[in-house]
Parts: structure tokens; sequence; C-alpha cells
């Protein structure tokens, strides 16, 4: 072989190295972690590859009937003279239980819909003029006798679930294991008494639940306050958390160790109460009902008004809150939802408003203003900080980059050479106006309710690609 080898001269020169772009992800699969940066690049791709892949429209029956959202819909679809009551039957909110397995939902027509999540995303691949959904496969459905707006799963014991009602002060408890259009349990409310001696009943809003014990009920209501039950004692609340204002809460959430408590409502005002001090816990050993006063509270304009470039171009007024969620992956991060289509971040530590996005409004695109009086309910994914929301001014669902650094588009000190050049937000088109939704905590898929009372199945589209000889292999686009 060494015939064959031809001698080269020597080189004066020392050769330069050939530089070769680093590959990200043999880096990823070497070191076991992934950069922030490169997080967030995929993050954003993420956002850009959702899109509706299910549609399922609320045409059920009941014992062979239709329930009672089905002809509300179809009376609504036939443009018959019906009382606005009747035209709101859409999904009014949703939830998924902790692992993923089932969500459930109710209507503003009263159904309480409880569907298996590997059922859904199996059908919605099905793709058929004439494809007709199985019924048999729902796992619960009952027609109640009221408005719902409200549904929780009870995360110390997943086969509960609560529903409440703006139209009544009362909490239904349903056991999914049971075959029964009963609830199990029925939590009151005290009704107020007028000077005249007439009673005023009390709806509703928002239900909570703990996530170490099964028998503690929190419900915001009409009111101004935040009711709390103790299953084991009696129907009637322990507690009442109070605020300065009558004015309705219409919504609640829960820090992850169950001590803070976070109600907002009517003219932008989040609360906040602490069930470590006073005599709250006495309260629960007593059974005597006790009032408390929040320990903070802050209005939404006064803080949106000390953002200046904001100021500038919009004239802040007070907005009521339709929602308010923790962040997964920052829990010291509090969205809320303006009725106006705001959304933003509240920092709980600082008590700053940290984001902040303003679509534009309903009446500039000429969207339907009566589908207005739906309050928008939004969902986190479970990881990147990505707050999802229905568009108040167009058919669609809002995917936004909330990440706590100032890279975040939505960050209110973001330079504007950062907000052209990003691209995390994302906008899905869809076939109905979502009035809530929520993301699956596991796989991101996200299930939107519609006021139009369907469900929307949101995700990676699969495609079809040329396999081998046994024919076609399906694969979703971000693998």
């Amino acid at each position: 072989m060494d015939r064959y080898v031809v001698p080269t001269e020597p080189s004066s020169s020392n050769p330069k190295p050939i530089r070769r772009p680093r590959w990200r992800r043999t880096a990823i699969e070497l070191n076991g972690c992934m950069e922030s940066k490169y997080k967030r690049e995929m993050c954003g791709l993420l956002v850009q590859s959702y899109s509706q892949i299910g549609v399922f429209t609320h045409l059920y029956h009941i014992d062979g009937r239709p329930c009672r959202t089905h002809m509300d819909r179809v009376l609504s679809f036939a443009g018959m003279d019906i009382p606005l009551s009747s035209r709101r039957h859409g999904i009014s909110a949703l939830e998924f239980d902790n692992q993923g397995i089932y969500v459930a939902s109710v209507t503003k027509s009263g159904c309480l819909m409880v569907h298996e999540f590997e059922s859904l995303y199996c059908q919605s691949n099905v793709i058929s003029p004439w494809w007709k959904e199985d019924e048999t496969k729902h796992l619960l459905h009952i027609s109640t006798s009221r408005q719902l707006d409200s549904v929780r799963w009870n995360s110390a014991n997943q086969d509960e679930v609560a529903c409440a009602s703006l139209k009544s002060s009362e909490i239904l408890i349903y056991d999914i294991g049971y075959v029964s259009s009963d609830p199990v349990d029925i939590l009151k409310k005290r009704p107020s008494v007028t000077i005249h001696g007439s009673d005023i009943i009390t709806g509703l809003s928002d239900v909570a639940f703990t996530s170490t014990d099964d028998s503690r009920v929190f419900a915001s209501d009409t009111n101004g306050s935040i009711n709390i039950w103790d299953r084991r004692g009696s129907t009637f609340p322990s507690v009442q958390l109070t605020t300065n204002s009558s004015t309705a809460l219409n919504s609640i959430q829960l820090n992850v160790d169950n001590q803070i408590v976070f109600g907002a409502g009517k003219q932008g005002m989040i609360y906040m109460w602490d069930l470590r001090g006073g005599r709250t816990s006495a309260a629960f050993q007593n059974h005597k009902e006790a009032y408390h006063p929040p320990m903070a509270s802050v209005k939404v304009s006064s803080l949106l008004e000390k953002i200046e470039i904001l100021k500038a171009q919009s004239h802040i007024v007070p907005k009521d809150i339709h929602s308010i969620n923790l962040d997964p992956s920052s829990p010291y991060r509090l969205a809320f939802h303006l009725d106006d289509g705001w959304s933003g971040i509240l920092d709980i530590h600082s008590l700053e408003v940290t984001h902040i996005h303003c679509p534009p409004p309903a009446w500039l695109t000429g969207s339907d203003i009566t589908n207005l009086s739906y309050m928008i309910k939004p969902s986190w994914l479970s990881t990147n900080s990505i707050y999802a929301v229905g568009s108040s001014s167009d058919k669609g669902l809002h995917l936004l980059d909330f990440h706590p650094d100032p890279g975040s588009p939505c960050h209110v000190d973001c330079s504007e050479e950062m907000a052209n050049i990003s691209r995390r937000n994302g906008f899905v088109p869809l076939s109905e106006d979502v009035s809530a939704c929520a993301a699956h905590p596991l796989n991101g898929f996200i299930v939107a309710g519609t006021k139009q009372a369907s469900l929307l199945m949101i995700g990676q589209r699969k495609k079809a690609v040329q396999g081998d000889e046994e024919g076609l292999l399906t694969h979703q686009d971000n693998e």
C-alpha cells in the first residue's frame, strides 16, 4: 500500500480548523438538559403548530330524547324568536382532572358532561362528512333544571365534580362512579334577608377545592363574598371571606399551599385572604359562621395606569375581571382576563402588572356584541407559561407567551425591537367562538368550549406520509 501513497510537501502555515455549527439536538441528548434560549425557540414553534383537529357539536340525547342544550341549540340556529336566556346555551366552563383522563364541561342550558379525553382524541381523527359522534362513549351526561356557570374537579377526590350557578345558591356535587342524575351532596348558602323580611337568593359564580382535603369547598358569590364549607359538619358555610363591597366575585383561586385565596370580579378588583391568620382555622372546629376581611386588595386599572406606554396609547377605565388563574410554572404569577378582552399578569409578590395583551375590541372587527355576555375563561398550558384565551373579536384562540423574562412580547418592559422580531404569540383560527378552554395537564392539547355549545379539539395536526409497503403512516407536525 505504501507505493500508492503520494507524499506531500510540508506546509509552513498552520491550517485553520473548520468551524461547524453546533448541533443543538445532540447537545441536549448528551447534556441531558435544554438551554433556556433553545427551549424558548421550540416553544415558539410549538405555539405556531396548533390547529383545530376536531369538532364535537352538542347534539346529544338523554333517554332517547334531545337534551335541553340540544334543543336550545337547534332553536337558536333556526332563528326562532326565543328569549335571550335560551339563546345563551353554550359551554360556560370546562376542566380536566389532575391526570387528564377526563374533561368535565357545563352549559348555560344546564347540562353537565364528562368526556374521556382519549375517546375525544381518537374520534377527532375521523374525517368524514357523514360521521356522527358515538354517544355511548360519554362517561356522564346530566341535564339539570338550572343554568350552570362553573365546574370543578375535587382535587383530593377525583371521582367528584362540583357545579355552581349564578341563578342558584347551591353547590351540586356529583360522583362519576354512580350512574345517577342525582347529586351525592348539595351545599347551600344561607339566604340574605331584606328589611322587609324577604329572602335574597345569592348566586354562586365559581368553585374551588383544596388539594389535600376533600371536605373543604370554596365558592364565590354575587354578593362579594367567598363561602367555605366543611362537608363533615354542615351543608351550610362555616366561614365567609368578605370584601368591602357587595359587588360580584366572578372567579377564585387557591395557591399551591392551599393557604392563600384569591378572588376577583367587578371593577377589576383582586382580593387576597390568608387562611393562616385570624380565627379562620378555629371556625372550622366550632362550625360557627365567621367573617374575615381580605389581607390585601388591588385594582387592576390603577396598576395599568402606572405603565406609561400603555397609558399614552389607551384610555384606561375599570373593567370587570372574568377569570383569574395561577401560572403552574411560576406560582407567584396570577393571570387575569378582563371583559374587554385584555389579559395580563399580576406579580403577587410586588403587586405589579408585568405582562399585558391588548387585542382589538370586538366592535372594531364587527363581531357579535350579544355574545360578549359570556364570561371568557382562559387556561394555562402546563409548561412554558403559555396562556390560552378565547378571542373576543374573532373566532379563534390566542396562545400568549407570558414567560417571566422581558423577552416576552407581552412583557411591559419588552423593547419595540424585541416585540417586532418575536413570534412567540400564536393565534389559532377556529370554526366557532370560544367561551372557555382547558389545557391537558400532560400533553399540551387544548379542549375549547364554544358559545354554540360545541367542544373543539386543538393540537398538532397529524399528517399522512409515505411509509413502508404496509401503507401510510402518520406522524405529528413536531416529530
